[in-house]
């Protein structure tokens, strides 16, 4: 295998985080929550994660804008399109799972 190169890395990386961010636009049924309780993380984190490397590079990127930008719309429009109310199921499992601050 050849080694990529760090520019190479990169373009490697940025195309994984948009098929990532396609998969996730496309899999709406997946709520975030069962995202949460199987995997850690959800929509919610990767925008939070792309904010905050914005800030890292210096770049001003709002929570709402972060977000737009994984959802592919803005995420009250997304809310009401695609988020179920979550079972007493998944809020225990999330309580069991979620990060400790």
């Amino acid at each position: 295998m050849t080694k990529p190169t760090e520019s190479q890395q990169i373009e490697l990386e940025a195309a994984a985080f948009r098929r990532l961010v396609t998969h996730l636009r496309e899999r709406a049924d997946v709520q975030n929550i069962d995202l949460m309780n199987l995997a850690g993380f959800c929509r919610n984190c990767l925008s939070n994660w792309y904010r905050e490397a914005a800030e890292a590079a210096g770049i001003d990127v709002s929570k709402d804008e972060s977000r737009e930008m994984v959802y592919g719309m803005p995420y009250e429009q997304w809310k009401t399109l695609h988020q179920d109310v979550a079972s007493e199921a998944q809020k225990s499992a999330f309580e069991l799972n979620k990060p400790r601050e």
